[in-house]
């Protein structure tokens, strides 16, 4: 499959992601919940592929199958 997600979009990612971690820290019993997307936008932004944005029709990687 290849790449969906680039520029802005990835750094956008990581940093909400890192947002979620920090919850996912701080908070206490189960609001740490609240902190889970953030593996999942930290993931797509490392591994550059997004199955929402697949099915969504959206690419913003500019340079499409190359890393």
């Amino acid at each position: 499959m290849n790449p969906n997600v680039g520029g802005a979009d990835r750094v956008i990612r990581v940093v909400l992601g890192l947002g979620f971690l920090s919850l996912f820290i701080l908070l206490p019993g189960l609001w740490k919940l609240a902190g889970l997307p953030g593996f999942i936008l930290l993931f797509t932004a490392l591994t550059r592929r997004c199955q929402i944005n697949r099915l969504l029709g959206i690419n913003s990687c500019r340079i499409s199958g190359k890393r």
